[in-house]
């Protein structure tokens, strides 16, 4: 694709993600009264509050549409370098995928049944398929010389299917549960419906956090230099993979900590925070610090010399906030569970209001990089925000904040370190060494650092779990 197209791409994209904003929270709020009513064996208000929330979002979906069409029309105002037929271009294709995502928000109410009920699998399966399916049609759409509208027609095809086939597989999976779990319109009822606004009122505060934090960062560059929008589009590409893949595995706490709070045992509720932290922040660190240090080379190899010149520093930008955002999520997703979110809604409108404002005043003088700059900040003032009041004023969740600290951050730093020295001091090894005494120091630094892991990155507990589970596929193997 051309800059401008793939600048143009990544805008429609990111447009129309503002979509699945419009959400709420309640998704969330599905997947957390599913698990805690069935732990309950409570069925007549699980079916009220999935009904009520349906109702809810065909309403969001049709707002969702009707506010793209007004976005369609401010399209010239807000990026001065649309015009002619690319804004024709971009206008059909955000209406088609943005539209296609307004259908899937009432469709969201399957994947919320699907982590309710702890079988993260299906809509991961059906997700992480569609989007490899999106990937390859794009790709052929590209080489075959389509063009943007092509690319859009194929984006929402692939995004109606993929509500079609959750939709089966609802089906199937509320069917066979004791007793079977059924919408219909007269579940839905107002009690239900405040019930859920109640819980969601804070959500959607953390929502327009997220929108602040990460929401408009390509929107602000193509405002201030769209001919950068592409190498920004690129390094979020490599966050949002990340992001896509910790937040997957971190929301699946979602579920069992409603279970855990459904029985009241806050020590419990603990444990799982801390635990889940400190393995979250060995894959964080496994994956991110790769991305940081060797960011050059790997976007050369990927996208080519001068998407990997601009690109790198926004990278290493990205990556370091977001592992330092994600870090947290396994606590913030245990407050959902519980439903004590309206206690940490603070910090999540103090990290968008800090991203934007630094994004906004470092955005005008450095473009692209200053953007980055501001989600680092913000990111910082996140991390600051949950440690210093957040987990100060938890009830459910009970965690010494000095020993959370040492366990589930010092712990796999510790682990890191080796992985950090030589990093650090990369450059100056690769000038003065050959490749063979590179390879050796650097295969030096992986031996210490997955002994590190082994010994004090992961409990003894955890150790046995790890030997015994290889035992038994050595054996059935």
């Amino acid at each position: 694709m051309s800059p401008d197209a793939f600048a143009a791409w990544s805008l429609i994209l990111q447009m129309s993600a503002y979509v699945g904003y419009l959400d709420f929270g309640i998704q969330t709020a599905i997947a957390r009264f599913i698990a805690h009513d069935t732990e309950r064996k409570e069925a007549q208000h699980r079916d009220g509050i999935v009904s009520t929330a349906l109702a809810f979002l065909i309403l969001s979906g049709a707002i969702a549409f009707l506010g793209l069409v007004v976005l369609c029309f401010f399209l010239p105002q807000l990026f001065h370098q649309l015009h002619g037929s690319l804004l024709l271009q971009v206008r059909v294709a955000l209406l088609l995928v943005g539209g296609s995502l307004s259908i899937g928000l009432p469709a969201s109410v399957f994947s919320g049944t699907f982590v309710g009920l702890q079988r993260n699998e299906v809509p991961a399966g059906i997700i992480g398929g569609s989007r490899l399916l999106n990937a390859a049609l794009l790709i052929l759409i590209v080489r075959q010389g389509g063009g943007i509208i092509a690319m859009g027609v194929a984006a929402a095809a692939v995004n109606l299917a993929s509500y079609a086939v959750q939709f089966v597989a609802y089906q199937r999976l509320t069917a066979s549960l004791e007793p079977s779990m059924s919408l219909a319109r007269e579940r839905a009822s107002r009690s239900y419906a405040k019930e859920l606004i109640d819980y969601c009122g804070s959500l959607t505060i953390w929502a327009i956090g997220l929108i602040l934090v990460t929401g408009l960062d390509l929107t602000i560059v193509g405002a201030y230099r769209f001919d950068q929008v592409g190498y920004y589009a690129i390094a979020a590409t490599v966050v949002n993979f990340l992001g896509g893949l910790f937040g997957a595995l971190f929301s699946a706490m979602g579920s069992p900590a409603a279970v855990l709070h459904a029985r009241e045992d806050k020590l419990g509720l603990g444990r799982m925070v801390s635990t889940g932290t400190r393995l979250g922040m060995l894959l964080l660190l496994a994956t991110g610090l790769p991305l940081i240090f060797g960011a050059s080379r790997i976007l050369n190899l990927w996208v080519g010399s001068v998407y990997a010149q601009h690109t790198a520093l926004l990278v290493q930008l990205l990556v370091t906030a977001h592992i330092i955002r994600l870090s947290v999520s396994p606590y913030t997703i245990a407050m959902i569970g519980t439903g004590e979110q309206r206690r940490i809604i603070l910090v999540p409108l103090l990290e968008g209001a800090a991203n934007l404002i630094a994004s906004l005043i470092a955005g005008y003088y450095w473009g692209a990089a200053g953007v980055a700059f501001g989600t680092l900040i913000g990111a910082l003032v996140s991390l600051a925000g949950h440690f210093f009041y957040n987990m100060r004023r938890s009830i459910t969740v009970q965690l010494g904040i000095g020993e959370y600290l040492r366990e589930a951050y010092l712990r796999p730093i510790l682990c890191a370190t080796p992985v950090l020295i030589l990093g650090f001091s990369w450059n100056a090894f690769e000038r003065a060494l050959t490749f063979w005494p590179l390879f050796f120091i650097v295969l030096l630094g992986s031996i210490l650092t997955l002994i590190l892991v082994w010994y004090v990155g992961l409990t003894s507990i955890e150790r046995g779990r790890f030997i015994a589970m290889l035992t038994r596929r050595t054996s059935s193997n």
